[in-house]
């Protein structure tokens, strides 16, 4: 089971979509791995929840 873990703020569901097929679509072309077989999971952080450089990025 080939995964790919991405992060990143809160994006729409299309934009997820979108994301899932495009990464799929490579992991796949370059490994030469099926698609089917490959995950995709979507790790989001509103900007309230992560810290840069000791400040908020909401605070940024």
């Amino acid at each position: 089971m080939p995964s790919i873990t991405f992060d990143i703020n809160p994006l729409t569901e299309d934009q997820k979509a979108q994301i899932v097929e495009e990464f799929t679509n490579s992991a796949s072309k370059i490994t030469g791995i099926p698609k089917e077989s490959f995950y995709v999971f979507i790790n989001e952080f509103p900007a309230e929840n992560v810290g840069v450089g000791g400040k908020l990025l909401s605070k940024k």
